[in-house]
């Protein structure tokens, strides 16, 4: 009977030792799997405006600056409903898409412009999730010149 304390207990111990203290590796792979906006790597994403591909150069930018942006605010879609308002929203001219490959799973983000923010749809599977970042680059240099190619 006290063995089986005991045991018990010092099971219970290292149980609340690794969820308290998970190792830095551990923890990085959970937080970039349930990330929101995930960091893009240049070589596995392809960026297209309008339908045509950008310059390595320029996709590379793209690529960096979507990497640097900070997320304002999570929408609500739902399915059927208001989807229509997400992907194909009435005044944010042309989209920027960008397809990626995000842990051996395709995901399409589609960046739409507006004055102060831009909102971003991520279609992975079959499910879509938008939210809204905030990037100078993409606001003020690189979207201005994507207006020129449509």
């Amino acid at each position: 009977m006290t063995w089986t304390v005991i045991l018990a207990t010092l099971a219970i111990c290292v149980v609340k030792v690794l969820m308290t203290c998970l190792p830095t590796g551990v923890v990085n792979w959970l937080l970039n799997k349930f990330a929101l906006h995930p960091k893009l790597h240049p070589e596995q994403a392809t960026v297209t405006i309008n339908g045509k591909a950008v310059e390595e150069k320029e996709q590379a930018a793209i690529i960096a600056a979507f990497n640097k942006a900070t997320v304002l605010e999570k929408y609500t879609i739902y399915s059927g409903y208001n989807e229509h308002v997400y992907l194909h929203p009435e005044n944010a001219g042309t989209p920027i898409v960008i397809e990626a490959k995000i842990e051996k799973k395709m995901t399409t983000f589609i960046m739409h412009r507006y004055s102060d923010h831009i909102d971003i749809v991520k279609q992975y599977k079959k499910k879509l999730v938008a939210y809204s970042v905030h990037v100078e680059p993409l606001q003020q240099h690189f979207m201005p010149q994507t207006a020129n190619l449509a």
